[in-house]
């Protein structure tokens, strides 16, 4: 019960701690639509189970002992998050916010750019090895193991798919449309700090 709750407890308080995947599923659900949104919340969380995946597999701890392997992903990290920051500073303005593209398009970008944003994001790598090698005993059973891995992955997905209800929520969403384009260009500001700091990190070890 103890490790249940620690378990429960740090995922709760890493989950709603600001970072990429927030600043993703909020530009999604404010600049695009509730479904964008809640697909970029539920690509997060199956972008966990990468993390959760390796973890299992004995990887998560030669990434937390190899100084070189873990500076390397966070760079790979950075460099996505300095894509989309760039990408989104050169978006045009539309008048309208509906996209153009066929829903089927959309709801893809969407699904991917969430999974890719927490695959590729060291926080998420930090938080799930961590919790895996130093929470969670060595003799829990996998079965019990998986069941964490899927309760991580939950909370991901309720706590983002939240986001995303309230940042569509239409007198929110009318009020700060107006301002489409400067949003795109804070959060695309936003998302090059984050990759920037990455960046930084890793080059200095």
């Amino acid at each position: 019960m103890q490790e249940l709750l620690a378990v429960v407890t740090i995922t709760t308080l890493a989950v709603i701690s600001p970072g990429p995947d927030f600043a993703m599923v909020s530009r999604n659900s404010l600049l695009q639509s509730r479904r964008a949104g809640v697909l970029t919340a539920l690509g997060i969380a199956l972008g966990v189970w990468v993390h959760v995946g390796y973890t299992l597999l004995g990887v998560g701890l030669v990434i937390r002992e190899s100084i070189r392997l873990y500076a390397a992903l966070k760079l790979l990290g950075a460099l996505y998050l300095l894509w989309l920051g760039v990408k989104m500073l050169r978006t045009r303005a539309a008048d309208e916010p509906a996209q153009t593209a066929p829903a089927a398009q959309g709801d893809c970008a969407a699904l991917r750019t969430g999974f890719l944003t927490n695959a590729l994001n060291p926080k998420c790598t930090v938080f799930v090895v961590s919790l895996f090698l130093q929470v969670v005993g060595p003799d829990t059973p996998l079965s019990a193991k998986l069941g964490y891995g899927a309760f991580v992955s939950g909370a991901h997905l309720l706590w983002f798919a939240l986001v995303a209800l309230l940042f569509s929520q239409g007198a929110v969403r009318a009020r700060l449309l107006r301002w489409r384009r400067g949003i795109d260009r804070a959060f695309g500001a936003l998302l090059i700090g984050f990759g920037a700091l990455l960046a930084g990190s890793a080059l200095r070890r």
